[in-house]
């Protein structure tokens, strides 16, 4: 099942509505053109615009943003005088906050990500970790455009670009097959001012997570770390005599009563939760955790938020 056929029968991708024959026509040609999953993120990424605010800021710059009234303390070279004539207070121009700021998207492609319980638990259709991450981060990355941010891929070689380049070209680097993948990000000088997007489902060893992240951190870089996890996983809903298979280590267990650990499994799958949030903590980046049964728009507004924190001044 494809992506966009997930999406559609989790009632994530809506039916478009009728339109006049020819309109139809070159809306069919214009989409046709384009990645399905790009297609896909641009409508989670229109959801969760809605009901969000830009990440413009106050600060230095060249670009007006607003005016607002004169307050004591105030140079006076900022009042504007056009403005203030128009009544009897003064007004202030202000612009907006313009830094040499570019954000850096990773989204893990190991073998472990392929996964999906969707076969195995009734009623289950949901994606796999991989296609729900990469929906995320494209997702984001169209947010991160329309915002005016310089985006790239980690590990990909192309400088930060903004503009719907950077979001065809993110969804470009993604879509290609990554064999042997790293199921954590490896590290490389980035400028200071950068931000990075880490999502994958992180289930290496808290201290191999930590390893990874704190180098970045260790230079001065903030992130945000999203876990992305398959239901299956976090509540172990088997029963009886199960045999589970290792994806990245070829090793197997046999269970033959599954619901007599799930207590404690689930126990287990929290406090390594509780880890990965408290190791990001620690280094002063923010932590979130989805899972692939819940609707994607969910997790992109809480990561975008987590990106745009109200640093007015």
């Amino acid at each position: 099942m494809s992506l966009t056929q997930t999406l559609a029968g989790a009632g994530l991708l809506s039916r478009p509505s009728p339109v006049p024959g020819e309109l139809r026509d070159r809306a069919e040609q214009a989409a046709a053109v384009l990645p399905p999953l790009l297609v896909a993120a641009e409508r989670v990424a229109v959801t969760v615009a809605q009901g969000v605010h830009g990440r413009r800021r106050v600060g230095q710059g060249e670009t007006f943003w607003q005016f607002r009234q004169y307050e004591p303390g105030d140079a006076s070279t900022r009042i504007d005088w056009r403005e203030s004539a128009k009544s009897q207070r003064l007004y202030v121009r202000e612009t907006e906050w313009e830094a040499a700021q570019s954000v850096w998207l990773w989204r893990d492609a190991s073998p472990s990500m392929e996964y999906t319980s969707a076969g195995y638990v009734p009623g289950g259709e949901w994606p796999t970790k991989r296609d729900r991450a990469e929906l995320l981060l494209v997702a984001l990355a169209s947010l991160l455009v329309r915002g005016g941010e310089r985006l790239t891929v980690l590990g990909s070689g192309m400088v930060p670009i903004s503009g719907r380049i950077a979001l065809s070209r993110v969804a470009e680097l993604i879509g290609r097959d990554q064999l042997d993948a790293a199921s954590l990000p490896a590290f490389e000088p980035l400028p200071r001012a950068a931000q990075l997007v880490f999502i994958g489902d992180f289930l290496s060893p808290p201290d191999a997570v930590n390893s990874a992240i704190a180098r970045f951190a260790a230079a001065g870089l903030k992130g945000h770390l999203l876990q992305v996890v398959d239901p299956a996983e976090e509540d172990l809903p088997f029963d009886g005599r199960v045999r589970f298979e290792g994806v990245e280590e070829r090793d197997q267990v046999v269970i033959s009563r599954v619901e007599s650990v799930r207590e404690a499994y689930s126990d287990r799958f929290r406090r390594h939760r509780e880890s990965l949030a408290a190791i990001a903590a620690a280094l002063g980046w923010s932590f979130g955790f989805h899972r692939t049964d819940r609707p994607p728009h969910l997790a992109l507004l809480a990561l975008y938020a987590a990106l745009t924190p109200d640093r007015r001044r």
